[in-house]
């Protein structure tokens, strides 16, 4: 019997007992259907991860800021002991908590640390408000993007870091309060920002918009009013006025850059020698790294689950031919007794649970496909509106292959018990079984 017949056997034969055959596809099904689910969501949410890792900064780049000895664990709410005044400290990121600043030293002694490739020191700037035409003020966060740093644009475009004109690009959710129709129209047009300097003068700075961004997962700029660097040393500037040289250059924190090819350790290494300098150095994985490790946890738990699923569609497998095995006893007989060796019999049952596999997974997998793409869709207009680009549930082909893969040799392992004692039966015997 030649391939192409034993394969068009194995699936004639595979419907035999189409009861049987419905319900071990059914639990083949099941595995199959969660694991591609499962697999979807680890790909979706990765893949997000990975699209946002970009508004946090370039892998070759880590942030560092000035060892705060004194200071408490995490932000307020910890303990609850009053802390020594410092001069050098600048409020942080929660409301109460505050930062140790760099001075032009320090980003020296950083810039000579071994392993450092450049430094761009970042600037604190704390505007009053900002505001278009006569209409409302709102209260606004300054932002700017560090060389391999980019954000989720709605509209229009980043502001150019060499541009000689004012710039800023526009959180979405600023686009209407400030009288603005939609995100198109408010490119082109200009915004006030208003800030204080050190004698309590407020100085005004217009600028234009270039660009409306979309709020990221883990993104800085996401709600800040991104400014290009002419807007931000004009804004700097105004700031500092009536400050003393050595009070004005003053940083919350510095991007260092290091070897693109660096190695885990390498980069631990220069972690290390940074903090023999009273430094804190954070790359984005230490950032995304624990977020990453619980998502793939999820994913990892709920695979194992479809993998128990698979394993009992397998025992059915395995029940369902050792019946077909013991029904077809005679029919196996005189296959063997015209000429059919016992591999060409251990094949075609062999065959058999493959197919048994491929169309459990196949469906599985198509229907998951197809329910995955479907509840993503209605979650981001609906649940996660407010995390534009997800695609929670994404699909890859290569990971899809591999599941219907896998699956077939799951099958094919259980069928070959069955497929043994078929090819093991002898002729004779099995010609006399009634």
């Amino acid at each position: 019997m030649k391939t192409t017949d034993l394969i068009g056997t194995a699936v004639a034969n595979t419907f035999r007992s189409k009861t049987r055959t419905i319900l071990t596809i059914l639990a083949i099904f099941v595995g199959a259907f969660t694991l591609t689910l499962t697999s979807g969501l680890g790909t979706g949410i990765n893949n997000y991860i990975d699209d946002t890792i970009s508004g946090v900064g370039a892998p070759d780049a880590m942030t560092v800021t000035k060892t705060d000895e004194s200071a408490t664990a995490g932000p307020p709410g910890g303990s609850s002991e009053p802390r020594e005044y410092d001069p050098d400290a600048i409020s942080g990121g929660f409301p109460g908590m505050t930062v140790i600043t760099l001075t032009p030293d320090d980003v020296t002694t950083i810039k000579n640390t071994d392993g450092v490739l450049s430094v761009d020191a970042i600037r604190t700037i704390t505007p009053d408000y900002i505001q278009a035409g006569d209409g409302t003020k709102f209260v606004a966060t300054i932002g700017s993007l560090v060389p391999g740093q980019s954000t989720v644009l709605a509209d229009g475009t980043e502001p150019d870091p060499d541009a000689t004109t004012l710039q800023v690009a526009l959180p979405v959710a600023y686009v209407e309060p400030l009288g603005f129709s939609s995100n198109t129209d408010a490119i082109g047009n200009t915004v006030s920002l208003a800030i204080t300097d050190a004698e309590r003068t407020q100085h005004t700075i217009d600028a234009e918009i270039v660009g409306v961004t979309e709020a990221g997962l883990a993104s800085p700029t996401g709600s800040s009013i991104l400014v290009n660097a002419a807007l931000s040393d004009a804004l700097f500037d105004a700031q500092t006025t009536g400050l003393p040289s050595e009070q004005a250059d003053r940083y919350a924190s510095a991007t260092v850059w290091f070897n693109p090819d660096a190695t885990d350790d390498e980069i631990q290494a220069l972690k290390d020698r940074l903090a023999d300098e009273g430094f804190t150095g954070t790359t984005i994985a230490d950032q995304l790294g624990t977020f990453t490790a619980v998502v793939d946890g999820i994913v990892l738990v709920l695979n194992a689950f479809a993998i128990i699923a698979l394993l009992a569609a397998a025992f059915g497998i395995v029940n369902t031919l050792y019946m077909s095995v013991q029904e077809r006893t005679r029919e196996i007989g005189l296959m063997k007794a015209m000429g059919m060796g016992s591999g060409r019999i251990f094949t075609l049952f062999s065959l058999e649970a493959a197919f048994l596999g491929f169309l459990g997974s196949a469906i599985g997998a198509g229907i998951a496909i197809a329910a995955g793409t479907g509840l993503s869709s209605i979650l981001s207009g609906g649940l996660l509106v407010d995390l534009p680009g997800l695609t929670l549930i994404a699909f890859d082909p290569v990971a899809i292959i591999s599941i219907i893969v896998l699956v077939m040799v799951i099958a094919f392992l259980a069928g070959t018990l069955p497929a043994a004692r078929a090819a093991k039966a002898d002729p004779v015997e099995s010609l006399r079984y009634e």
